[in-house]
């Protein structure tokens, strides 16, 4: 018996289980579509997603005359004219996971002398994507037998996740800090903070915080040979966390250059790698670097990082096949 009352047709007497995982939507209304449709398209037994989930901005849309519009676009302000070019405005917008409002110009003055305000609408905005998202997998997933399970991850603030926390939805399950039975023979455990990065962004902890986090959720003295860590962060220095090197002294944080060079570490997490390599579990899935997808092994652990595209509208992911006991076989994808 599961967890959740449920087994993939597909585990069990040693057949392989079909897990798709991808990470960092941000809001990306077109990521996620295809992210809820790899279910179908790829076969997939199982869905993680590994946190990043909130979009980054809120693009206000302000009505001019009786057709048109403008709104402050990536520095520069952009206009439309009609209801064809507003629909095709909130395309873009949700592609890029941006969230957007439309609204007069004396509501729009009014918030921008109103910071609380502007918090509370980015907020309610969240939300409501997220509801819209729950409501999609569900009519996706729905006595399809598959689950899909999902993690926030640093950028995401506690408030919209709550959204999840309180989702009744029976295929989408919220499994931050807890462990989860995915099959007959796998669980899950997952952690989605993050170690501090130059953005301050709403989840990070020091590293030592985050080291007793995953202490808790792994446990002492267990068998994880079977298991598979879904930590939103990488591992320090394991080529899934390869960056740019930032100087936090500036706002925004710039790139540090060396003889001409954009100079790159590792931003990882030294409480995650100390994690696998003392627990060795089958399996670790990873996001929070965008540009360091990959696969490697860290000792007998399988570890994967998908990278992300996601204002691009580029899902990227990782299908892995899943022996009782080993990761039969891994597949980056992209589409």
């Amino acid at each position: 018996m599961s967890f959740f009352g449920w087994k993939s047709s597909r585990t069990g007497n040693g057949k392989t289980t079909r897990l798709f995982f991808a990470s960092d939507f941000h809001g990306s209304e077109r990521t996620f579509r295809k992210f809820i449709n790899a279910a179908k398209h790829y076969e997939a037994d199982v869905l993680v997603m590994g946190g990043d989930i909130v979009g980054k901005l809120a693009i206000p849309i302000i009505r001019e005359g009786p057709s048109g519009y403008r709104a402050h676009l990536m520095g520069r302000t952009e206009r439309f004219e009609g209801e064809e070019g507003l629909k095709s405005l909130l395309e873009r917008l949700g592609t890029l996971g941006y969230y957007s409002k439309v609204m007069e110009e004396d509501e729009f003055r009014a918030l921008k002398d109103d910071p609380p305000a502007v918090e509370r609408l980015f907020h309610d905005l969240a939300r409501a994507r997220l509801e819209s998202w729950i409501a999609l997998a569900e009519e996706r997933l729905k006595d399809s037998g598959k689950r899909c399970y999902v993690i926030g991850g640093n950028d995401d603030d506690p408030e919209v996740l709550e959204t999840l926390k309180s989702a009744t939805a029976g295929s989408i399950v919220y499994c931050e800090e807890r462990e989860v039975e995915i099959d007959d023979h796998h669980r899950m455990l997952s952690v989605g903070y993050s170690n501090p990065t130059p953005w301050k962004t709403p989840r990070e902890l020091p590293e030592e915080k985050l080291g007793e986090v995953i202490a808790r959720v792994v446990g002492e003295g267990r068998d994880h040979s079977r298991n598979i860590f879904n930590f939103h962060v990488p591992p320090v220095d394991s080529t899934l966390d390869t960056c740019p090197e930032l100087d936090w002294t500036t706002d925004p944080p710039s790139q540090i250059v060396k003889g001409g060079q954009v100079a790159l570490y590792g931003a990882g997490s030294r409480s995650v790698r100390r994690a696998i390599e003392t627990q060795q579990p089958m399996l670790s899935l990873h996001g929070h670097i965008h540009e360091s997808g990959g696969v490697v092994k860290l000792g007998r652990t399988v570890s994967v990082n998908p990278g992300s595209e996601y204002g691009e509208g580029v899902l990227r992911g990782c299908l892995l096949a899943l022996g009782p006991d080993q990761v039969r076989s891994h597949q980056l994808t992209a589409g």
